[in-house]
């Protein structure tokens, strides 16, 4: 876990409701927007052509690894 990037807080919750929204995903333009682009740029986050931000698997395994375990 040492070697992963490190999650601000508020990028950890928008990665928790990025598994919330599945498949639906979130729209471009909230309050989020950094966090989503900063996601994306890690990897834990794919842009869709329709504008709205979904996690690709390595979200769903550091969201399984750093955050589920947390509840």
């Amino acid at each position: 876990m040492w070697d992963e990037p490190y999650l601000e807080t508020c990028c950890r919750s928008t990665l928790h409701r990025l598994l919330l929204c599945a498949d639906v995903g979130r729209p471009e333009g909230l309050k989020d927007q950094p966090c989503l682009e900063r996601l994306e740029a890690m990897g834990f986050v794919h842009h869709r052509p329709d504008g709205r931000y979904v996690l690709t698997e390595a979200g769903k395994e550091r969201h399984r690894t750093e955050i589920a375990p947390r509840r």
